[in-house]
């Protein structure tokens, strides 16, 4: 497509990969270890269909409510990421009702865990790719995963 004719939002992606493909050069690395997630939360679904039409398929939302109700409006080929803080009671309702969710960014709690994976093993579908956030640095109220506990929190998980 003629820059000229594309879409604000394709434009914006293509300047934003134009960008990583200078700095993955420059670190010497290729751009296909990087991963851009579009941020679609507060956009239509209009405005989500020119970046998918634009060829990009990782699109992220941090409400849950929302998620469920853009991703039937959309290609199924569209790998979704949860971001933010999840609660463990939305955890059934976003596994169930977004078939193509891809991962959950970030999970920071043994409670959260639990939840989504009794939501996926309940589900005939693949493992949910999770991103674990550790409180390293002992601070309360950064997250009761601490470094210590990592072993037994997550091997146990089927569907994570």
């Amino acid at each position: 497509m003629a820059h000229s004719l594309e879409s604000a939002a394709a434009n914006a992606l293509r300047l934003v990969l134009e960008r990583i493909e200078v700095a993955v050069h420059q670190a010497g690395r290729s751009s296909s270890q990087v991963r851009l997630v579009a941020v679609s939360k507060t956009k239509s679904v209009s405005v989500i269909k020119e970046v998918y039409d634009a060829g990009h398929r990782h699109f992220g939302e941090n409400y849950v409510q929302e998620l469920i109700d853009k991703a039937p409006q959309l290609s199924n080929d569209i790998q979704w990421h949860f971001i933010g803080h999840l609660q463990s009671n939305k955890a059934k309702n976003l596994v169930a009702n977004v078939p193509n969710l891809y991962m959950v960014e970030s999970v920071d709690s043994t409670k959260i865990a639990n939840s989504l994976d009794r939501a996926v093993s309940g589900l005939e579908r693949k493992s949910l790719k999770v991103l674990v956030q550790v409180n390293t640095s002992g601070e309360k109220y950064v997250g009761e995963l601490q470094g210590g506990n990592l072993h037994s929190t997550w091997y146990s998980r089927r569907g994570l």
